[in-house]
């Protein structure tokens, strides 16, 4: 496990504090493909990531992740594998925020997304579009980890 150091706004930072519940996130794979979304919201306003967010109480992490999938994109996750377990500290006016991300990943089960709730966009990539675009750093070294098999 590695941390990430994220910055975000000041009410996301405060409402972290308060509440400091393990996230998830969801990589979808379609071939050569692999589903970002581009965030609407902070603290990743304009990036590309993969669809996700907190888990709720109560909620598995696994819960967490296909819930966030079908809000984010509508489309419903098949059999997820834990992938990869990233731990995530920063500060916030002084406190610090620690908690853990889980990166679930799954395969296509057919339709197609389509953008809600915190994301602008929705839709499927290649590594090299993916070089281009504002891809946050821990979703790219995702992305070449699942997607580097299907190239080769």
């Amino acid at each position: 496990m590695w941390s990430l150091h994220l910055a975000g706004s000041t009410a996301f930072r405060q409402d972290m504090l308060k509440n400091p519940s393990p996230a998830v996130s969801i990589a979808m794979i379609r071939g050569t493909r692999i589903l970002l979304v581009r965030r609407a919201r902070a603290p990743s306003l304009g990036l590309y990531a993969f669809p996700g967010g907190r888990v709720e109480a109560g909620e598995t992490s696994e819960h967490a992740a296909r819930r966030e999938l079908m809000e984010e994109t509508g489309l419903v996750a098949g059999e997820l594998e834990l992938h990869r377990e990233f731990h995530v500290e920063h500060e916030a006016g002084g406190a610090p925020i620690d908690f853990t991300l889980r990166v679930f990943s799954t395969t296509w089960q057919g339709d197609e997304p389509v953008a809600d709730d915190d994301a602008s966009e929705a839709g499927w990539f290649t590594l090299d579009q993916m070089e281009t675009m504002p891809v946050i750093a821990s979703v790219m070294e995702v992305a070449y980890d699942l997607l580097s098999s299907q190239t080769s």
